[in-house]
């Protein structure tokens, strides 16, 4: 008689597979409950018959992700510097370094010296201070809407707040600027018109209930044509403070950005309160900044909403480093200049020609993105690749394990771009063992 064994009654216990020792080390680094995860499909598959019994603690060690947290790595192909969807601007290795100096315990809000408790992130408001120097005193909150909403929630409660019809802006993900305002208790005074609003339209709205006049900054579109808008100056010639939200978080004005507003510019021009994003054209974390009068910041910081709006150390840590340390990846995106774009997709093609994988130069146009520069383009090179590669530089088997990180180019005439413009210099072999991989 011969017995028929059912290989799915071989598949190991799990203690024994957990007991291998690249799991005991997985374990280790990714917690256990991510191995076990692991552990289980493998057996799954075991018993399904898709793979030997004897190869389960192989096949669950594949599977592992490289981290604890499901966030992947990703080149920025797209062409679009500050893209919202893969986390806006990349942080310098300065800031890098002081998220993990920040990690374990710190002196947040800790004097050393004396061994008393110290005012929270001083450092950070200190280089904030310092970057924008109009500015009579500084703070920071979790994003330039919460900025907003604290000004609006400190100063204007149960007030208005005048403001163009032409700068009721949508800021993404269907959240409207004035819902976001009204949410606060302030009530709006829309004036003049979608594409005209002139100071004199301010001045007429202005009266006993108005608490600030706001200007806002159209950073994600652009009205062109028959148009016409109230400067900074004008409206700060007004009988009301004014606030401005430039949005892209420009502290100084920048040769390759005329139009793009920023910080200083607007504070001497007379705005009392100026709002920005840290995770845009600064190149820092999300953050909010406000920067402007010493009474009216000193309002906002000292409202009970700041409490719940506060950042935390990892972005005290980050944005102060932005702000000392050498410039920031966006920046050198920015200034870098389209001869040494090209040559960086002429030696990535011969690479990849050289592996029999059809890849070809081709010159591009990238963006600032992030509600930033609306309009601008900027000359690019590209690396122009198949499009059957894009869905495995994206989420290929050398993705998900965690041996490449995910590339994210665009599809443009049939074929996928990988736009330098975004991407850093050391980041050109990473995206070559990239595409390599995908092939393969």
């Amino acid at each position: 008689m011969v017995a028929v064994v059912d290989v799915r009654r071989l598949t190991p216990r799990t203690d024994a597979v957990l007991a291998d020792p690249r799991l005991v080390a997985a374990e280790q680094r990714l917690g256990r409950a991510i191995v076990l995860s692991a552990v289980r499909r493998a057996q799954d598959r075991a018993r399904a018959g898709e793979i030997d019994p004897a190869a389960v603690a192989d096949a669950a060690a594949d599977t592992l992700p490289s981290l604890a947290a499901t966030l992947t790595p990703v080149i920025n192909a797209t062409g679009i510097l500050l893209h919202t969807n893969l986390g806006r601007a990349p942080l310098s290795a300065a800031a890098r370094a002081a998220l993990q100096a920040a990690a374990g315990s710190t002196d947040l809000e800790f004097d050393l010296s004396s061994g008393l408790r110290g005012r929270r992130g001083r450092g950070m408001l200190a280089a904030l201070a310092a970057a924008v120097p109009a500015a009579e005193a500084v703070h920071v909150v979790n994003n330039n809407a919460a900025a907003l909403v604290l000004a609006a929630t400190a100063l204007a409660a149960g007030r208005e707040i005048v403001v163009s019809r032409g700068e009721l802006i949508e800021i993404g993900d269907a959240f409207r600027l004035p819902d976001l305002l009204e949410s606060t208790g302030a009530r709006i005074r829309e004036v003049g018109t979608t594409n005209r609003t002139t100071a004199a339209d301010y001045a007429t709205a202005i009266g006993p209930q108005t608490a600030f006049v706001l200007k806002v900054h159209p950073s994600n579109y652009r009205v062109e044509g028959f148009t016409a808008s109230a400067s900074v100056a004008e409206l700060a010639a007004l009988s009301v403070p004014v606030v401005g939200d430039i949005g892209s978080g420009l502290l100084r004005p920048h040769p390759q950005l005329p139009d793009e507003p920023d910080a200083s510019t607007w504070l001497a021009a007379g705005a009392a309160l100026v709002t920005a994003s840290g995770d845009k054209l600064l190149g820092g974390p999300q953050a909010g900044l406000v920067l402007g009068r010493a009474d009216l910041v000193a309002a906002l910081a000292r409202h009970p909403l700041a409490r719940a709006l506060r950042v935390d150390k990892l972005t005290v840590a980050a944005l102060e480093a932005t702000l000392t340390g050498p410039q920031p990846p966006v920046a050198e995106q920015l200034s870098a200049d389209l001869a040494s774009l090209t040559q960086r997709a002429e030696r990535i093609c011969a690479a990849l020609a050289s592996l029999q994988i059809d890849a070809s130069m081709k010159e591009s146009e990238a963006a600032v993105g992030g509600g930033g520069a609306p309009g601008v383009t900027l000359p690019s090179a590209a690396v122009s690749l198949p499009t059957a590669y894009a869905d495995a530089l994206r989420a290929g088997p050398a993705v998900r394990s965690g041996a490449q990180p995910a590339v994210v180019g665009r599809i443009e005439d049939g074929r996928l771009l990988l736009d330098l413009r975004a991407v850093l210099p050391a980041d050109d072999e990473p995206l070559v063992a990239a595409v390599v991989a995908a092939a393969g």
